[in-house]
């Protein structure tokens, strides 16, 4: 456990430096909102509310992925917002 959340959790994912957006931040879903945080800085952005039942949570460039019991959620960390 690191920051005060578990890395290894699959609600956990971190952006890897030069694949695109987010790189070294780490994303997760915590009380239902998208939350992406600075190791740097130590500092959390709230990226988006009201995600409901969340179990996986991935990164592939600036898309984030995060699968729910009854949907999948997509949010572009380029654009900041849902699509």
């Amino acid at each position: 456990m690191t920051h005060g959340f578990d890395v290894t959790s699959p609600l956990v994912c971190e952006g890897i430096i030069g694949d695109g957006c987010g790189g070294g931040r780490f994303f997760l879903v915590e009380d239902e909102t998208l939350v992406a945080y600075d190791p740097q800085t130590q500092m959390k952005i709230f990226l988006l509310d009201g995600i409901k039942n969340a179990k996986v949570v991935k990164k592939k460039t600036c898309l984030l992925t995060i699968e729910c019991e009854n949907e999948v959620i997509r949010f572009d960390l380029s654009a900041l917002k849902r699509v």
